[in-house]
């Protein structure tokens, strides 16, 4: 409240000012008349004049008041070039900050609040680059300086940054107003002050921050550059090391461009998803749902079976798959599309040059432009005593170890409560295994919100999985031939036995081998880039799992644009790599897919939000597929439709995202998704149903009773 009470006064004094001083002060005869009685009267009281001008300075560009320019003709009348000239620049450096520090207070988390996310990208590149941006505009007088001094209110620059940056980026512009009031006499209009050539001279200074930035781009280079001769020509444009995710699209984008480029891959093309991940653990998936649907036929109007399952033609299934989608990843596909695929393994041993032991023994080296390391990531296995005495399975090894099984394991242990080691205990179960899912954080889907992980683990058990949270492996043994594992929680151990484990309890970016460390490249958790995907070597990049933050097929292939973009034209043009809006899914039974902000995430940031939630239970689709596990939940910012965030539980909620992520990519509301068709009787129905229940909170009771009322008197 007192807010609104400081900025009505404000505004109160602000629009007086105008209406007092906007049209007498728009007059050089006005002006000169003014001055004329203070001439005699400064002679007697020269200091009591210069503190009075100079306060009054201050409240005047304080307040934004319409009177700055004139006031500094008549300043530079009075006191002359250096007196004149000291008095407005403190003056109007104080006044602008005070103007600078209202519009924070009153306006800054109004604003905020409005732009929500957007907001904090926004604050994020002014708190990098805010200093640039204030000192270009402070140059250039056509931008009112009244007007920067509110809007950097509403920034998060620094007090003194701001201070100091407009202390300086004024001055020249003080300088020539000052110094046309010393000849006032000879001025005719403002025009005489600013001519043409003046201001696109005043352009030529706002630009010089951006060229001094450039300047030291290039002195930053040469300097990480020091020691290292550059070819005089290069064999390629770029070497792309992997083909994975990242390293395929990066390759893509080069050759689409017409660049010379070479694909470096030791081992299989398609990388980890292809071949271990993603496409093998959906086909178990899809073979393991059929099982469970055999159990369930009576949820269909049919007499529940119990399946048999011959394992060995599931993993027989699964490779044919992987083979079935290998030609899109293939050597030879990359190869007409103008790639050149080396089958080996790299190393950098300068900036420039990458030596490639072939795999036919062989060993060459190029000379490259630019480099980007796509190498992926490797299952992390946890250090535990006897774990490699017992012999474990991992997401990677686990479906050539396991293709020539004709019964699934009896008995499974799994390491880890994240999305693989939920979903592949979860289709083991309903292959058949008994299987205990070991996890030692309280819940497992630790990163989505807590009803989710609690629905979840309630699917889980349901298909058979002992589901153990909280409980820490701490060893591993075999004791008369049979292997276990020993967990601790509460204080106890105990043994579980096991005939098969699979360690799934996360991944670590492949990083040694390739140079990046003789380079004096930081490779902690991961390869260390900026915002470009640039290492401390701007001509080498990283993209995908390697790089971070993300480890997902589909932000690999978003970062590998980037990366290849700057790597071909990052000396003309950059550019940053765009995190805003990042879908996931988890595909378990029911699925879980969300984009944005959780509710959980919400509220450990401080973020105020309105949760919508609708139940699938209510969706005739869902009804009628037996499928009413789940529910959609979006985030909105409060009284608003802008969608902050969205979790989808339950049948292919990972398709269903993809309407919320085009939604928040382009700003649209839920107004937008509850206006837009959706099929009869589909799924995607969920979302409308969604948006409607937003809808419907937001009425307005007062015009619904107005309405009511309205055709009460049309039936008369």
């Amino acid at each position: 409240m007192k807010k609104q009470i400081l900025f009505a006064v404000l505004l109160v004094v602000i629009v007086a000012g105008y209406a007092l001083f906007g049209d007498r002060a728009a007059d050089l005869d006005t002006l000169r008349d003014l001055l004329a009685r203070l001439h005699a009267w400064r002679a007697d009281n020269a200091l009591a004049l210069a503190a009075l001008v100079f306060v009054a300075y201050v409240a005047i560009t304080a307040l934004s008041l319409p009177l700055a320019t004139w006031m500094t003709l008549g300043i530079g009348a009075l006191f002359g070039f250096w007196q004149g000239l000291l008095i407005v620049s403190f003056a109007s450096t104080i006044g602008a900050t005070l103007a600078f520090l209202v519009a924070r207070t009153l306006m800054r988390d109004w604003v905020h609040a409005r732009l929500g996310q957007r907001a904090r990208a926004i604050e994020a590149g002014l708190a990098r680059d805010g200093a640039f941006y204030l000192f270009t505009l402070r140059l250039i007088p056509v931008v009112p300086f009244f007007a920067v001094n509110l809007l950097m209110g509403l920034t998060p620059i620094p007090v003194l940054r701001f201070y100091l940056v407009s202390q300086v980026g004024m001055l020249a512009g003080t300088a020539v107003y000052v110094n046309a009031g010393t000849r006032l006499g000879e001025l005719e209009s403002l025009s005489g002050i600013l001519s043409p050539a003046l201001l696109f001279s005043f352009a030529l200074l706002g630009v010089f921050p951006w060229i001094a930035r450039m300047i030291l781009r290039f002195i930053e280079r040469r300097r990480a550059y020091a020691g290292w001769t550059r070819p005089q020509r290069f064999d390629r444009n770029l070497i792309v090391i992997g083909g994975g995710a990242a390293g395929l699209v990066s390759a893509y984008v080069a050759a689409a461009t017409k660049a010379k480029v070479t694909l470096v891959e030791a081992h299989k093309m398609g990388g980890d998803c292809l071949n271990y991940g993603c496409v093998p653990s959906k086909a178990l998936i899809a073979s393991a749902k059929l099982a469970h649907q055999m159990r369930h036929a009576d949820s269909y109007g049919r007499d529940p079976a119990e399946p048999h399952v011959p394992f060995a033609k599931v993993m027989g299934r699964i490779h044919r798959v992987i083979a079935d989608i290998a030609p899109h990843d293939s050597v030879e596909r990359y190869a007409g599309l103008g790639v050149e695929v080396l089958e080996g393994y790299a190393k950098i041993v300068d900036p420039w040059t990458v030596e490639i032991a072939l795999n036919d023994g062989t060993t060459t080296r190029l000379t490259t432009r630019a480099i980007i390391v796509a190498t992926g990531a490797r299952p992390f296995v946890p250090p535990l005593p006897g774990i490699n005495d017992v012999g474990y399975l991992t997401s990677d090894t686990l479906w050539d170890a396991l293709s020539n099984r004709k019964e699934v394991p009896r008995r499974m242990v799994v390491l880890g409560g994240g999305p693989i080691g939920s979903e592949l205990a979860q289709s083991f179960a309903r292959l058949g295994a008994e299987v205990t899912q070991i996890e030692m954080a309280p819940r497992i889907m630790i990163r989505e919100d807590e009803e989710v992980s609690a629905l979840v683990k309630e699917a889980l058990e349901a298909d058979g999985v002992t589901v153990l949270t909280d409980h820490k492996a701490v060893a591993c043994g075999v004791s008369e031939g049979e292997k276990w594992i020993e967990v601790e929680h509460g204080g106890e151990t105990r043994r579980i036995a096991f005939d098969e484990m699979i360690a799934a309890v996360g991944r670590a970016p492949r990083l040694a081998g390739f140079g990046l460390e003789d380079l004096g490249i930081e490779t902690g958790r991961v390869v260390e880039t900026n915002a470009y995907l640039e290492t401390l070597l701007p001509n080498i990049l990283a993209a995908g799992d390697v790089a971070g933050p993300y480890q997902f097929t589909h932000t690999a292939s978003h970062q590998a644009w980037f990366a290849a973009v700057n790597a071909l034209f990052g000396d003309i043009w950059r550019m940053k790599v765009d995190y805003r809006v990042i879908p996931w899914a988890t595909f378990t039974d029911p699925e879980v897919a969300r984009v944005g902000l959780s509710q959980a995430e919400a509220r450990e940031k401080g973020i105020a939000v309105e949760v919508t939630r609708y139940d699938l239970d209510d969706l005739d689709r869902a009804i009628a597929d037996s499928a009413t596990q789940g529910f959609v939940k979006v985030l909105t910012v409060p009284g608003k439709d802008r969608i902050l965030g969205v979790t989808i539980v339950g049948a292919h909620a990972g398709d269903l995202i993809a309407e919320f992520v085009l939604a928040m990519k382009h700003g649209l509301g839920l107004g937008k998704v509850l206006g837009t068709i959706h099929i009869y009787p589909t799924l995607a129905e969920a979302n409308k149903n969604a948006a409607g229940a937003w809808r419907r909170a937001h009425l307005n009771p007062r015009l619904l009773a107005l309405v009511a009322r309205f055709h009460d008197w049309r039936r008369g």
